[in-house]
């Protein structure tokens, strides 16, 4: 019988001893886990270091503020929208004007809050800027000529075209509420320190040529992420602070999500101010110029807004990481991600609208519609 509790004990010890060699990974697992729940979702929401590694971006100084406009007057349901979405916060800009800011459910000015899939806009105005420099050759190239890795992976024969236009083929699903599918596990993989560049290289399904027909896949991103980081021999979150935020202007802390390997989250992980964001749709209403610089090249702000993806009839249209709503007036365009954030542009109307939210009905039917047409209400006034 002794020997028995021998065991036991020793168990008991190996067990704890894996436990605190592990805490931190298990207590990412836990926050990934937990990060959408109702109780904890708009605190997560500005507080993402709590539940991934993170590496900031270098900005310098304190930016520029937008002036400030008069106080403009909202729609008649505007409250009752904030409250359907969820909505953390807003800012309205008329003609580089601040017409409306604000806060909500606790949050506050300087609060960092996750983009989610705006993050893909960044990065395609990103690679416009470092095409622009020579440090690719033309989209038309393979994306294993500047990421290697992806050679016998699904990857294999797409162009970077391809991949800006989330046509590649790729067999990935994006469900997230499927505890199973790939995008949770790539949650996972990010929580427990693995390899986003290995979980792309490890996609080995198409089931469609690559070109034939746009599929919003997410992974599809992180493949850009790769080609700019192949190309240029250094970090995205290096790159981005360098070329887009610190020539625009970035308030506190701007952060990436990363792995475990310190590679930027690039399809989702971009923490900005909700002010940030509304910089970013100032420059592009601007068509890449902002405050006097032109940051992004003129001609890459227009064809990476412009419809060119091979989407279905009577859906939101796609360019190079920008979403178009299929009715949408020319110069209408919006970055968008999951749980309601969005920059909304209207070009025409001189209007940019920011919001960040924590919406758990994202998924609902009309959801993206119901934000369209307030924001085009809000662009109306004018």
């Amino acid at each position: 019988m002794r020997w028995f509790f021998r065991i036991v004990i020793a168990l008991a010890l190996v067990i704890g001893g894996l436990a605190i060699w592990k805490k931190e990974q298990l207590l990412r697992l836990h926050a990934v886990n937990t990060l959408f729940s109702e109780e904890k979702i708009v605190s997560n929401f500005s507080n993402m270091r709590g539940a991934f590694q993170t590496a900031e971006i270098p900005v310098k100084g304190a930016p520029a503020p937008l002036p400030s406009g008069s106080e403009m007057a909202l729609p008649a349901d505007w409250q009752e929208w904030l409250q359907r979405r969820a909505v953390t916060a807003v800012v309205v800009v008329q003609d580089g004007a601040v017409v409306h800011e604000a806060y909500h459910l606790g949050t506050k000015a300087d609060d960092q809050r996750i983009s989610w899939s705006m993050a893909k806009s960044y990065l395609s105005a990103l690679f416009g800027i470092l095409k622009a420099q020579g440090e690719i050759d033309s989209l038309d190239d393979p994306v294993t000529k500047y990421a290697p890795s992806l050679k016998d992976s699904a990857y294999d024969g797409a162009s970077i075209r391809n991949v800006l236009q989330m046509s590649t083929g790729v067999v990935f699903d994006e469900d997230y509420l499927d505890f199973w599918s790939d995008i949770n596990k790539m949650g996972r993989i990010l929580a427990l320190g693995g390899s986003m560049d290995g979980f792309a290289a490890g996609l080995t399904e198409t089931d469609q040529p690559a070109g034939d027909a746009w599929r919003y896949v997410s992974i599809d991103t992180h493949v850009l992420g790769m080609v700019l980081r192949g190309a240029t021999g250094r970090s995205v979150s290096d790159l981005l602070g360098e070329h887009l935020l610190d020539p625009l202007g970035a308030h506190g802390s701007p952060h990436y999500v990363t792995d475990g390997y310190g590679v930027a989250f690039v399809l989702g992980g971009l923490n900005l101010t909700t002010r940030d964001y509304a910089r970013m749709g100032e420059l592009f209403r601007l068509n890449g110029q902002f405050q006097g610089k032109q940051i992004v090249p003129e001609d890459w702000a227009i064809e990476s807004t412009t419809p060119s993806a091979k989407t279905e009839p009577g859906k939101w249209k796609y360019g190079y990481q920008w979403w178009m709503a299929q009715d949408a007036p020319e110069g209408e365009i919006i970055a968008r991600g999951v749980y309601g954030q969005y920059i909304y542009i209207n070009r025409a109307t001189g209007t940019v609208i920011a919001v960040n939210a924590a919406d758990r009905q994202f998924r609902e039917d009309g959801a993206n519609d119901d934000a369209l047409q307030m924001f085009r209400r809000i662009a109306a006034q004018k």
